[in-house]
Parts: C-alpha cells; sequence; structure tokens
C-alpha cells in the first residue's frame, strides 16, 4: 500500500514536469508557413530565427533571417541555441537538418498538404507552446471554417477551372496539393487534377483542350491583365486573381483565399 501511494506521488509530482520539458523557449522556423503557424500556435514570441520572406505578421520581418534559397545557416542556428527547429522536409535541404539533429537540437518537419493537415500542425505545435489553447483554438477555428465551406459549396454543380501559376513556363498542381483541394472545397474541379505529377507543366494546347471555364492564379488583379493577355483571343473566361501568400502558404491564411475564391466562383455559376 505505501509503495503504490509513493508511486501515486510520484507520478503525480513528475507529470507536470514532463509537460513542462516540451515547452519551446527558443524557436527557428524554416520557412514561411512555417513562422506564420508558430504565430497561430502561440509560439511567435519564442521566434529568434526565420527563414527569408517570413513576412506574416509584419512582427516577423525584425527576427533573424537563419534561411534562404540559398541554404541553411548552421553555425548561426547553432549560436542561437534553439531548443526546437521548424522544418520543411519537401523544401528544405536535408543534410543541415541532419546534421543539426546530430547535434541534439530538435527538429520537427511540417508539411501540411490540406487543409486537416494545417489544423493538425496547429495543434502539434500548441503542445510546444506555454499557451497551448492558443494553437488548439486556432486549429479548431480552421476546421469550423473548413466545414462552414463545404456546406455552403459542396452540394453545387462543379466549375472545370486551370490553376496557373506561371504562363513561361505554364506550370498549374495537380488534385494531390493543398490549392487544388481548396479549389475543390469551393465547388469548382481542377482540370489537371489526374495529373501524376504534382506540378506539372503543360502547354496551352492542353488546357484548352480540357476547356476550363475559369482560371485561378496567385497574383494581384494588377497581374490579371497580363494573364488576360497571355490568352488573348484563345480563351475567355473568367480570371481569378488571389493573394499569392494567402494560396500559395500551407498556414491559417489559406482559409482566407479558400472563403475568397468560394465567393468568386460561385457568382460565376450564378
Amino acid at each position: 500500500m505505501k509503495v503504490a501511494l509513493r508511486y501515486c506521488l510520484y507520478a503525480a509530482l513528475c507529470l507536470p514536469l514532463t509537460a513542462m520539458a516540451q515547452v519551446a523557449e527558443r524557436v527557428i522556423s524554416l520557412a514561411p508557413n512555417l513562422t506564420e503557424l508558430a504565430y497561430a500556435a502561440g509560439l511567435g514570441d519564442k521566434l529568434v530565427g526565420v527563414s527569408a520572406y517570413s513576412d506574416y505578421p509584419p512582427q516577423a520581418k525584425k527576427i533573424e533571417q537563419v534561411a534562404s534559397w540559398q541554404g541553411i545557416n548552421v553555425e548561426r542556428i547553432l549560436a542561437l541555441k534553439p531548443d526546437l527547429v521548424l522544418a520543411w522536409r519537401g523544401g528544405n535541404p536535408q543534410r543541415p537538418l541532419s546534421q543539426l539533429a546530430s547535434l541534439g537540437v530538435q527538429v520537427i518537419y511540417l508539411d501540411p498538404q490540406n487543409v486537416n493537415q494545417v489544423a493538425s500542425a496547429l495543434d502539434q505545435l500548441a503542445d510546444y507552446s506555454s499557451t497551448p489553447q492558443i494553437g488548439h483554438q486556432a486549429a479548431e477555428k480552421i476546421r469550423q471554417q473548413l466545414s462552414q465551406l463545404r456546406a455552403q459549396y459542396g452540394h453545387k454543380p462543379s466549375l472545370p477551372v486551370f490553376i496557373q501559376f506561371s504562363t513561361q513556363p505554364l506550370f498549374t498542381s495537380a488534385g494531390s496539393t493543398l490549392q487544388s483541394q481548396i479549389v475543390n472545397l469551393c465547388g469548382a474541379k481542377n482540370i489537371f487534377a489526374d495529373s501524376a505529377a504534382p506540378w506539372p507543366q503543360v502547354s496551352r494546347e492542353q488546357v484548352l483542350s480540357r476547356q476550363p471555364q475559369a482560371i485561378v492564379f496567385p497574383g494581384t488583379t494588377q497581374q490579371q491583365g497580363d494573364i488576360t493577355a497571355f490568352w488573348r483571343d484563345q480563351l475567355n473566361v473568367p480570371m481569378l486573381a488571389v493573394n499569392s501568400d494567402w494560396f500559395n502558404r500551407a498556414g491559417p491564411r489559406i482559409m482566407l483565399a479558400a472563403q475568397q475564391l468560394c465567393a468568386e466562383i460561385d457568382a460565376i455559376k450564378r
């Protein structure tokens, strides 16, 4: 009986210590969307290093940049003494990340491929925050927004659309991408959803043969004229510009892109 009591007291004392050991005090993010996720999960004030183009929220611009398209500055990261590094397996080079891990730095990989995984990433990061309710609430908000959009637009006829990411060369996305999921969520169909490659290069002829009824592209309304000119005399359909950071980054603002696109696609159908 005494042994059991001592064990219970020991467990009760150790559980809080185990939980506190997970809280990160010095965090580094190696991709702009991971920076956004960190802030949304309540870890923004713990960031001591970020990647290039980490510009949201605005205070992220003031944090030292330790990674860019040229690579990861391992020496500087080690000097900053992080207890947690957020990495993107699909975009960060593996060798420096393996080097950091071998030196005892905790590296976790976050690469959301759909909206539910964005929410799950927030839940995962919340466990490293001293205020985990912030991340969990942000995750739940995304799930609620997703359900609302599905209920509002999911039952409507599908509109074939072309998702255009550049002109020369002409790139699009396949059905496995987050961007394609957002289009589907809004009651539209990605005409290249069946592509085996996630980011296929296509020709004008391939696009025209699939007869899209709208074009979705990340960019500004000013760039809309360029896209229209690119398809002049070949494709006279609505051009839907969506903020590139909202649409391209797998972070909380993907729901802003979804809300905008769903309203615009619905308007075309009417």
